[in-house]
């Protein structure tokens, strides 16, 4: 390489301006893209947590139902031996002629 090619790169080389700030960032708009696609992603989050607690909510309720379903079918099936209050015969009344107390006169 000659030397007046070298001086004429070199002054090419000194004219132009070594680092432009606007060519390598992103500027505002960048800036602002980011910001959108930070807000969209976040509300994206919320929504799935929403939609994940409100899936679990059913699938527990769900299950309880099938719970209580179960337990009134087996005690269906077992035959429920507990005595209700209108199941009480003659036989099972006191011996004694006086008439049931009242719970409010006490």
């Amino acid at each position: 390489m000659s030397p007046a090619l070298a001086s004429a790169l070199t002054l090419v080389a000194a004219a132009e301006e070594e680092f432009d700030p606007n060519d390598v960032t992103p500027g505002v708009v960048g800036f602002i893209a980011t910001i959108l696609i930070m807000v969209a992603v976040l509300l994206l989050v919320l929504d799935m947590v929403r939609r994940i607690r409100r899936v679990n909510y059913r699938a527990e309720a769900r299950e309880r139902i099938a719970a209580e379903e179960a337990a009134a079918a087996e005690a269906e099936a077992g035959g429920d031996t507990s005595v209700d209050e209108g199941d009480a015969t003659q036989a099972d009344a006191p011996a004694s002629d006086a008439p049931p107390a009242d719970r409010d006169e006490r």
